[in-house]
């Protein structure tokens, strides 16, 4: 005879239920509002730290996009390199504290918040506010993301822990905010390359399917570009630059794979390359000399390292 629950258990059980599905919501909550409150604090520091209130709006100088590059990009790559150099040791069980590690690598994101919340950015340079923005979010997801990885250390193993990580709304969203900060930065590239030659268009539209012969046609500053869209639409974080994914392709199309793969699309190119890790960074500087010698790019450290 089966037996049915007490009005007691049932109660406690509907109890239970409610609590589970309230944590879950408070979970999503507490991460949406960590992201609203971070933005909030970003553009009201804005707004004390502009250096070019009367200039026009939309103007990209290459100071500023070398400013940007030391005082915002760089602080992010570099706790970037360390969250890559802390996966690698998990993924390859050479941590021996690995709730220190993951705090550590919480303190660093922290720092390098502090670092790029205080860059002045001009309001001339929209796109540059933008990924100062989206950037710093990532960075504060991303050491939320540690810092509870660090708390989970005990109760998983390696394996598991690396695949929660991966899992972690705050992980997540850090990648989500990192690859749209990096997209606003290229094409505020491209807007400065359209100002100094104005036979390059200021906007390149990507949504379309890019043909390979279309490609091959564009200035490097759209390839890159188009190049940052597609790690975006894919949130693809990669130790690699925009730029080597782009010398990665053309030299998959320049070395006749494309062609004896019978490849016709760009986006199928990139696909192979980023399933099969065949992007490295530096790819670009190995291949710069001959395949981009002539082609118009900012003076950023990325693009001409101190060594040339």
């Amino acid at each position: 005879m089966e037996k049915r629950l007490t009005r007691t258990e049932m109660l406690f059980s509907l109890g239970f239920l409610f609590m589970l599905v309230f944590a879950v919501a408070a979970f999503f909550y507490g991460v949406k509002i960590g992201s609203d409150k971070t933005e909030a604090k970003i553009i009201e520091n804005a707004k004390h730290l502009s250096s070019s209130k009367n200039a026009s709006a939309g103007a990209y100088q290459q100071q500023d996009l070398v400013s940007f590059y030391h005082t915002v990009f760089l602080p992010y790559r570099e706790f970037q390199s360390n969250w890559f150099e802390t996966i690698h040791k998990l993924s390859s069980q050479e941590l021996t504290d690995i709730s220190s590690s993951l705090k550590e690598l919480s303190n660093i994101a922290e720092q390098k918040y502090g670092e790029a919340e205080h860059a002045s950015v001009p309001k001339s340079s929209p796109l540059l506010e933008s990924a100062q923005l989206q950037l710093l979010k990532s960075l504060r997801m991303f050491s939320e993301a540690a810092q509870r990885g660090a708390g989970s250390a005990k109760d998983m193993n390696n394996t598991e822990l690396l695949k929660a990580l991966m899992k972690d709304a705050y992980y997540t969203q850090g990648v989500k905010f990192a690859m749209a900060g990096q997209q606003s930065y290229y094409i505020a590239m491209l807007k400065w390359s359209a100002s100094v030659n104005p036979n390059i268009p200021d906007h390149y539209d990507s949504t379309s399917v890019l043909s390979i012969q279309q490609w091959k046609t564009l200035p490097l500053t759209i390839k890159n570009k188009l190049m940052a869209d597609m790690l975006n639409a894919r949130k693809t974080l990669a130790p690699f630059y925009p730029q080597d994914l782009a010398s990665r392709v053309d030299q998959f199309i320049v070395s006749g794979q494309a062609s004896s793969m019978k490849m016709k699309t760009v986006d199928s190119i990139v696909d192979l390359l980023i399933s099969t890790e065949a992007v490295r960074s530096g790819d670009f500087s190995d291949s710069k000399a001959v395949l981009y010698a002539k082609e118009l790019l900012p003076q950023l450290p990325f693009f001409f390292p101190e060594s040339e």
